[in-house]
């Protein structure tokens, strides 16, 4: 999952507003990619298929998938190919295997590598919404009814919108509808089974994927899983913002046995309560922009440097932000932010929140939880960013039912900023997969230096071989020399 920049937005919308929806032509159920070099990408190879834009009425028009690939490395030892998907919602798989994200040499050597774009997302038939209604201001942590209620009303008129520009297709961003397509995308590779890459909100596709096709199911890792058996938006604030405080522990730890942490020496969690007071108080600024950061954008601050982790950088932002000098302060997330998000969350989630006093329920006892981070930012603006919305939710959550599939590895950090461990132990235990641990920090455990997790996953993408139940691989030490060696390359979404 991804985190949201105003600023971001705004460039994202103006890409949005500019793009042009594709036209696709009716596939057949024998389509095989036209692969041709892509324009922009040297030695990647570009192209498309062709899926119903509802699958509950295929008849009724058609959406394209843009599809990239690097081929196998060694011909003669080709299994097949690999799929791949980034997250987000809204994660562009194409650009991110143009810009050359990967697995480890052992793989890119077997399989060819193809990112997709899901629907609504990048090179594929576009989810477009209006610029006016993306960039309008509106209260991202409501102070009383009526601001709850102009929440509400902003995202009535951003969905609206997005159904008007776009047509039927803002309706059905699900991941199971994504799960369809990539069955579509699996055939047109010639792939007998699917061999999957999924990380973030990529597991949740693949986890559809395994419920609706699991003879099709060759190999399927799904990495820092979402759990879409949480029902209630309490429920989901609750466990990601209990999860990212964790994290904050972990970042103080660090920073009292480092002695190049900025703020080694110091109190970590009074220096960061302080500022938090101070953003609430309206007192707190940017030292370098002189921008007010407030407690929303200050836990944004912290969780965006938890999934490299970026814990040298954390600590000079605060600290600079603590002193009122520097020029290292950073209000910006790392992390990319893409217009679908309320498409396809929204889609897929229904957290109903009636009212201001229960959304200011959930947000002062968040804060009891996780005195130090007070609210995990991207669990509640993904709540949020519901309320009020106008389209149906299609893909309610249930627990994960996997009847038929040969077992699927999933992989999960102990202290994961955005999908929490927790998280990844209950779609383990659903679906009776294997759950391969990273005793370590960040976001995507296959791509934190880990011999041991690349390992057990390159293992079992060769030659469907798990490891053993219950496996734990040692945290490598964020900044350490084992942190620096060469490794996979992940994806722009996900710190490395």
């Amino acid at each position: 999952m991804t985190g949201v920049s105003k600023r971001v937005l705004t460039a994202v919308a103006v890409s949005a507003v500019l793009g042009s929806l594709l036209t696709a032509t009716p596939a057949s159920a024998a389509e095989s990619v036209d692969w041709q070099p892509c324009a922009d990408a040297p030695g990647v190879d570009c192209g498309t298929v062709t899926v119903p834009l509802d699958w509950a009425h295929p008849d009724q028009g058609t959406a394209t998938i843009a599809l990239a690939r690097r081929k196998a490395t060694n011909p003669q030892a080709r299994i097949g190919s690999v799929l791949m998907d980034p997250g987000g919602p809204g994660g562009s798989g194409t650009e991110e295997v143009k810009a050359g994200w990967s697995l480890s040499a052992a793989i890119t050597e077997r399989f060819d590598t193809v990112g997709f774009d899901p629907r609504g997302v990048g090179a594929s038939t576009r989810i477009n919404c209006g610029l006016s209604e993306l960039i309008a201001d509106h209260p991202q942590v409501p102070r009383n009814q009526a601001e709850f209620e102009q929440l509400a009303e902003y995202n009535r008129k951003l969905g609206e919108s997005c159904t008007r520009i776009t047509g039927p297709l803002a309706q059905f961003g699900d991941a199971k509808s994504v799960a369809r397509d990539m069955d579509v995308i699996r055939e047109a590779l010639g792939e007998r089974k699917l061999t999957y890459y999924g990380v973030s909100y990529g597991t949740l596709m693949g986890q559809q994927y395994a419920e609706l096709f699991p003879d099709k199911v060759r190999a399927l890792v799904l990495d820092s899983n979402m759990d879409h058996s949480q029902f209630t938006a309490w429920e989901f604030i609750k466990s990601e913002t209990r999860s990212l405080q964790a994290g904050f522990g972990e970042f103080a730890a660090w920073c009292d046995r480092t002695p190049s942490c900025a703020l080694h020496g110091r109190d970590v969690s009074e220096v960061t309560r302080d500022l938090q007071d101070k953003a609430a108080r309206g007192e707190l600024t940017d030292p370098r922009s002189g921008e007010p950061v407030t407690p929303l954008t200050l836990a944004s601050i912290i969780q965006s440097n938890f999934y490299g982790p970026s814990w040298d950088r954390l600590a000079s932002v605060l600290k600079s932000f603590a002193d009122g000098t520097g020029a290292s302060a950073r209000l910006r997330a790392d992390i990319p932010v893409n217009y679908v998000i309320p498409s396809v969350f929204c889609d897929d989630w229904r957290l109903p929140v009636h009212n201001f006093a229960e959304l200011e329920a959930y947000r002062r006892a968040a804060a009891v939880l996780a005195p130090d981070v007070k609210i995990n930012p991207l669990g509640w603006a993904s709540v949020t960013g519901c309320i009020g919305w106008p389209n149906r939710t299609s893909n309610t959550q249930h627990p994960l039912q996997v009847h038929g599939a040969p077992p699927l590895l999933m992989l999960s950090s102990r202290h994961d900023p955005a999908t929490p461990y927790a998280w990844s132990q209950t779609a383990a235990r659903q679906s009776g997969s294997t759950l391969l641990t990273y005793d370590g920090w960040g976001h995507g455990a296959y791509f934190k230096k880990s011999t041991c997790v690349t390992k057990a996953t390159d293992d079992y993408l060769i030659t469907g071989k798990l490891p053993a139940a219950g496996t734990h691989c040692p945290a490598v030490e964020p900044g350490s020399a084992n942190a620096l060696l060469a490794g996979p390359k992940p994806p722009s979404t996900i710190g490395s």
